[in-house]
């Protein structure tokens, strides 16, 4: 078993449907050698109480509760802050990993000397039931500043983990209420040499529900357009270009 040990991000807000399946994927990890930080952003349900139960019977998971609501960058940010080792792994909490995420990704990054990676992932339903649909399964490689622009990957959230030491002093998500995560992949490689490399293999269960923004594309383009134009700062036809 690998002796690395790995700082989990994990948001929580209004999360009781799903945070117990979030939680459970991860304590039954091959590698587990990690520690969970759930920020709670003031939740009005029971999503507490359910990662309390978890804590009294493992010392691994961590609860910090926002004393307001103040979304997912500011929640994510404060966890990160809280994390006590060099690699950091994020996981929203209603998606799922497949056990062997944290050993295989781990021993990829370690054995091929990187910083950045993400894996593949398959598309649940809101009973945890596959669409039959797999992402950022077909590619290879790695990916650049610009081809994260062009959106040549996906880049889900919850198959992402990072080596702190590359990123010192950038590893802070832009204070928009949706999109961070894109926004920061963004940050991260713009201001280093450092490149996004994939596993093609399904490591995450990634959950689409009936009101997520990811079933709504109008509002997923205008997302990625604010993205261009207010973070990376580009100019009109560069962002008509990217887009």
């Amino acid at each position: 078993m690998q002796k690395e040990f790995i700082s989990i991000i994990t948001p929580t807000y209004n999360s009781s449907l799903y945070i117990a399946e979030t939680i459970k994927s991860i304590i039954s990890q091959t590698h587990d050698n990690w520690e969970l930080i759930l920020v709670d952003d003031f939740s009005n349900d029971n999503t507490v109480s359910i990662i309390e139960s978890f804590i009294s019977l493992d010392n691994r998971i961590k609860l910090i509760k926002n004393t307001e609501n103040k979304g997912a960058a500011f929640t994510r940010n404060t966890a990160i802050l809280e994390s006590k080792y060099s690699y950091l792994a994020f996981l929203d909490s209603d998606d799922i990993w497949v056990k062997e995420k944290l050993e295989k990704q781990l021993f990829f990054m370690k054995s091929k000397k990187i910083s950045f990676s993400f894996t593949g992932f398959k598309i649940i339903d809101y009973k945890s039931k596959s669409t039959g649909k797999t992402v950022d399964t077909k590619q290879n490689g790695s990916f650049s500043y610009e081809d994260m622009l062009t959106k040549k990957a996906t880049l889900g959230c919850s198959t992402v983990m990072l080596n702190k030491k590359a990123f010192k002093g950038l590893l802070v998500m832009p204070s928009i209420r949706t999109g961070q995560d894109y926004a920061f992949w963004l940050k991260l490689l713009k201001n280093t040499n450092e490149k996004a490399y994939i596993i093609s293999l399904p490591l995450t269960n990634y959950r689409i529900t009936p009101n997520s923004i990811s079933r709504n594309k109008f509002k997923k383009a205008k997302r990625q357009f604010h993205i261009y134009r207010r973070i990376e700062k580009l100019n009109f036809l560069s962002s008509l270009y990217y887009f």
